[in-house]
């Protein structure tokens, strides 16, 4: 590291990059935040308070000589060519959600990773939440039994002033729909819940509003395991409803909603206390930062004593497959297996990062 201390360099400092900046100075002596790029307005100068961070451009920010780790906090769309300008750089990477676009894409940044011998963290901060410990926790020992069905249903609503914000948020390939860019993250935790997946069909369309990503998928689950699962995601539901997990055992069945305990039938195990995460159902930011501390604390852990990184590159890549198989199953109709997913739809495009939309 460059000092004793952790140095960050952030790229996008927009709204979710907030919640990372709040994350970093809760963890005190052990990091300081060293360069940004991007944002502006009251939110960044709160969230930006006392930290003396330098104001550059994104190459910049990956280039500083006292930046041990990029966080990326950019559109969707830039992730990965983000993360490789870092790790070619030398940098460890933490990325929002999602890794990457396209299994492509995500699996060249797994192998510049491991070439360089860095990690990459995927921020999943809905996994360190009390509850979904606690489920975890309940699959893996068997005290749930054997999972047959799993759910999860993301019905959030997002009006047009939203997706008029930021323009990314209407496209596909950028990675603006309901799923790709709200779903993500009740995907990635039903995953993690339930193991592998084998396979997948779905239908999407754009439903509520006038715009090219679709707003509302709906998709069917096999799991390796042989259970089966349902994801539906949209953002046409006003006022907004919060997300929720739904597990099925042989043994017993857990509903969780977002903080909430809402069913807790498990023999033997009593129900964990509900958490303090707010629901993003209506407002994107009011989920909090709990969630970015418990795995930027990880994180940080990790470089310091090698130990396993949090949602590390390979799991990333997993939800990558299992996002990419759903849009596949619905743009063909057809039964599609996630690991059957090697080559890239898109390529990354070749352009100047000083280029990126923040």
């Amino acid at each position: 590291m460059s000092t004793d201390r952790l140095g960050v360099g952030v790229v996008g400092m927009g709204g979710i990059a907030t919640m990372h900046a709040r994350a970093l100075r809760e963890l005190g002596e052990r990091v300081r935040l060293v360069a940004y790029s991007g944002g502006a307005g009251p939110a960044r100068e709160e969230a930006l308070a006392g930290w003396p961070a330098a104001h550059l451009a994104p190459q910049e920010v990956i280039s500083h000589p006292e930046v041990d780790v990029v966080a990326v906090c950019s559109p969707s769309g830039t992730h990965a060519e983000l993360a490789l300008a870092a790790l070619e750089a030398g940098r460890h990477v933490v990325v929002e959600k999602p890794l990457a676009l396209d299994v492509g894409d995500a699996l060249r940044v797994a192998e510049a990773a491991r070439e360089r011998g860095l990690m990459v963290s995927t921020i999943s901060q809905r996994r360190f939440e009390p509850e979904h410990v606690a489920l975890k926790r309940a699959v893996d020992t068997g005290a749930l039994g054997e999972v047959r069905l799993a759910t999860t249903h993301v019905h959030w609503f997002r009006d047009d002033d939203y997706y008029r914000a930021a323009g990314w948020r209407s496209t596909t390939a950028q990675g603006g729909g309901s799923l790709m860019n709200q779903g993500v993250h009740n995907l990635d935790l039903l995953r993690w819940l339930c193991g592998p997946v084998d396979s997948v069909t779905a239908q999407h369309g754009t439903l509520g509003h006038a715009m090219e990503a679709e707003d509302t998928t709906v998709a069917t689950v096999r799991f390796t395991s042989g259970a089966l699962g349902v994801v539906t995601t949209t953002t046409t539901t006003p006022p907004g409803f919060p997300a929720t997990i739904t597990l099925l055992g042989a043994r017993g069945a857990v509903e969780l909603g977002q903080g909430d305990v809402l069913r807790w039938d498990v023999p033997g195990v009593p129900a964990p206390g509900s958490g303090a995460i707010a629901s993003g159902a209506a407002d994107p930011l009011a989920i909090g930062h709990a969630g970015h501390l418990a795995q930027w604390r990880q994180i940080v852990t990790a470089l310091d004593s090698a130990s396993p990184v949090p949602v590390g590159i390979d799991d990333a890549v997993e939800t990558v497959r299992l996002l990419c198989a759903i849009y596949a199953a619905a743009e063909t109709g057809a039964t599609v297996r996630p690991s059957e997913l090697a080559t890239p739809s898109r390529q990354i495009q070749d352009r100047s990062l000083r280029t990126i939309a923040e």
